[in-house]
């Protein structure tokens, strides 16, 4: 345009429309010379441009907005104002702290200061929308901010760009859940524990409260039913096993951790457990007419309490079953409960349904080899005459499962009592089976009068041949059953304890005065992995010893070795201010890891011995004229000991073990072998004879036509029962009459 004084100079001319309220059209003309730049130039040298090249909204989902070096919004595309929920007419002319003032906002447009003041672009920034839009709340957005220079490299302004994060950020934030679920779901082997751990993750990365219940024969270990829901009009019962809420106290539940819940019988939670699909009611509605204020006044009361506005409800299944069900609601989140929501806490949902099943099937296995282990552990153990015992036996804790730890108390002829503590390897109900197979071996060994070592060797024979018969013939060396063993046999007679071990750790004997000692025994194999020869050793105890046999697991732990451990149980064993059974108690509470990761047993035999005057014991040569001898010495100790009633039968019994023993005894045809006879008043009325011959006897039914063959068979109907034993120098047959209650 030419000056008034006749030069020439640039302006800029900005001519708009104007619309009147009188109907007519007006023009607003606006002209200003060009050295003077405004805050944003007026001609589209930049702006319009940028404008122009932007695709219509709905074929690039992308918002625009253009800032002066005000920050004041001077173009917007239609786009943004759906994302962040600010409508154009209220963003134009405006900066962003006027337009949605908050925090969020005064902390994006610091962002776009500092952006206009550095040149440097900030990429990539996640904001919150700051009003809903679209009928749709918290969405999340990512913009990039630019600043506009022109050719001389001015500010010109901000440029925003920015696109609609929510789904992917929610995916993000769903694929953290389910990593922390993999991760905090399902640590420990408890249903209870594990229904907890579902509560917490749930809060409050997904809800503001969460409940699970689970049917009550869940943490039973028992079999869950098909299908959950009113049976005959009655509802199974169910318990709380997990709770949650942002709230300390968890103020919106009415039922605590393990206590039952109410379900009523029209409900949300029946409908799921009998269709075993999830409920989810986006707006949940408490009014008065509902379900709830018909046949659950106390939940719809806690509901409008806490202003429960969202809930879902979401079966727990496994395995075709249905476990229970998980409960989750929003109250202080503004948002609803979305279906990627339902998707995200059926994920949780079956995460946690997995590990419940697996602690289940474990709790099941566990209680079933517990069972089967109580079955074949002894009750009602006694060392009779012999000595007083005491014991503990401990599983595993639920993780490991039960091992395969046993012991036993066998009594024994002639007063005798066998004590016997084992461990087989391995855990559950396998080990449980193995054990028993042991233990019934070993009573059948015990009833035949083996001396230990020999107990043990057939023990090892026994182990190997069920190795045997388990083994797969494609991988026989995948199958292993190996074992440790202690038996020892304890004399009260003679106060002698003759013991064997096949790779068991040593017993512990305390002395009258409470000193404890391990006695050095021959170590053996474990039982099942080589043949080989045990050994016994015999030690002489004073009377009120204390023998005491334990297995590895009371002594062992991960951070000391067996010695340390030893030395532990040394130290508990010595109180001698304690009984028998306290001590037991007291042992095991001390020396038992926490948490055990093994079986642990303790078996304690306080030792007695047989007085003088309840023993009587003769030696007699080989030769039938001393049978009568036998005899009358046997009817005097019986009138001594107040047994006359015995008397008949002792006599008979004595005569036909003699006549067998003078007649089998001397094989050899050594006529300086002697017999020895030895009564003994215990529990029973023991009667021994013992001579130099190896040939165990036979009980034969004669014909009517023999002369001979009646006499154990005789022995046989007038005892309560008899056997037969090796001795060092030959065999000794015994015979048991039973004493009256008063003798």
């Amino acid at each position: 345009m030419r000056h008034r004084d006749g030069h020439i100079i640039d302006v800029r001319l900005c001519v708009s429309p104007l619309s009147g309220q009188d109907g007519l059209e007006w023009w607003v003309v606006c002209a200003t010379d060009k050295a003077l730049l405004p805050a944003w130039p007026a001609e589209a040298t930049v702006a319009e441009p940028l404008l122009a090249t932007l695709p219509l909204p709905s074929r690039l989902p992308i918002g625009v907005v253009i800032r002066d070096t005000h920050l004041r919004c001077i173009r917007v595309n239609d786009t943004q104002g759906s994302k962040d929920g600010i409508p154009v007419p209220k963003r134009l002319g405006r900066r962003l702290t006027e337009a949605a003032p908050g925090t969020e906002a005064e902390t994006l447009e610091a962002l776009m200061h500092q952006v206009l003041e550095s040149g440097d672009p900030a990429i990539n920034v996640d904001y919150q929308a700051f009003l809903p839009a679209n009928g749709r709340s918290n969405r999340i957005l990512t913009a990039s901010y630019f600043r506009l220079d022109d050719a001389q490299g001015r500010a010109l302004g901000v440029c925003v760009v920015s696109v609609d994060a929510t789904d992917s950020r929610r995916a993000r934030e769903r694929l953290a859940i389910l990593g922390e679920a993999s991760r905090r779901i399902g640590t420990t082997l408890d249903v209870m524990q594990t229904g907890q751990e579902l509560a917490d993750l749930a809060v409050p990365s997904l809800a503001d409260y969460a409940t699970v219940d689970l049917a009550e024969s869940v943490p039973l270990g028992e079999e869950p039913l098909a299908h959950l829901g009113p049976q005959g009009g009655h509802i199974p019962v169910f318990r709380r096993a997990g709770l949650a809420s942002i709230h300390p106290g968890t103020p919106e539940s009415l039922f605590a951790r393990g206590e039952p819940v109410f379900v009523p019988p029209t409900s949300p939670f029946t409908g799921v457990l009998r269709s075993g699909k999830s409920h989810v009611e986006p707006m949940l509605d408490a009014s008065p007419g509902t379900w709830l204020d018909h046949h659950d006044a106390a939940r719809a009361e806690k509901i409008r309490e806490h202003a429960m506005h969202s809930l879902m409800v979401v079966p727990i299944h496994a395995r075709g079953a249905v476990l229970g069900v998980a409960v989750f609601v929003r109250t202080e989140d503004p948002r609803l409960f979305e279906e990627d929501d339902l998707h995200l806490a059926e994920e949780l949902v079956s995460w946690a349904a997995l590990a419940l099943d697996n602690a289940r099937q474990h709790l099941r296995e566990r209680s079933a080899a517990l069972a089967l282990q109580h079955l074949l552990l002894p009750h009602r153990a006694t060392g009779g005459s012999a000595a007083d015992v005491a014991w503990r036996y401990l599983p595993a804790d639920s993780h490991h499962g039960i091992g395969g730890d046993w012991f036993d108390v066998i009594p024994l002829s002639g007063a005798r009592v066998a004590l016997v503590v084992g461990d087989v390897a391995g855990h559950g109900i396998n080990a449980a089976a193995k054990t028993g197979q042991l233990r019934t071996a070993t009573r059948t060994l015990a009833d035949m009068d083996m001396p230990p070592d020999e107990v043990l060797s057939r023990l090892d024979e026994q182990v190997t041949r069920l190795t045997e018969a388990e083994a797969d013939p494609r991988h026989p060396a995948a199958t292993t059953m190996a074992g440790t063993c202690l038996y020892a046999v304890y004399d009260p007679a003679t106060r002698t304890c003759t013991m064997a071990r096949a790779g068991h750790p040593p017993p512990a004997i305390i002395d009258p005065y409470s000193h404890v000692t391990f006695p050095d025994l021959p170590t053996g194999e474990p039982l099942g992995l080589a043949p080989a020869p045990f050994e016994s050793a015999t030690l002489e105890l004073a009377e009120g010893s204390v023998l005491a046999l334990y297995t590895d697991g009371l002594i062992e732990a991960h951070d000391q070795d067996t010695s340390a451990g030893m030395n532990r149980l040394r130290a508990a064993l010595a109180r001698p201010d304690l009984t028998l059974d306290d001590l037991c108690s007291s042992t095991v509470d001390t020396l038992r890891p926490k948490p055990p990761s093994d079986d642990a047993t303790l078996l304690l035999a306080r030792t007695r011995s047989l007085s003088t005057d309840q023993v009587a014991s003769w030696q007699f040569p080989s030769d039938p004229a001393v049978v009568s001898r036998a005899r009358t010495l046997t009817a005097r100790q019986l009138t001594q000991w107040g047994l006359e009633h015995l008397a008949e039968s002792t006599e008979l019994i004595v005569s036909e073990l003699f006549t067998n023993a003078i007649i089998h005894g001397n094989s050899d045809g050594n006529s300086d072998r002697t017999i020895g006879l030895r009564l003994i008043r215990h529990e029973m009325l023991t009667c021994e004879v013992s001579d130099a011959g190896h040939s165990h006897p036979l009980v034969r039914h004669p014909r009517t036509t023999d002369e001979h063959g009646r006499g154990l068979f005789l022995v046989a109907q007038l005892s309560r029962r008899w056997g037969t034993r090796h001795i060092p120098d030959g065999k000794l047959i015994w015979a048991d009459q039973q004493l009256p209650t008063s003798a």
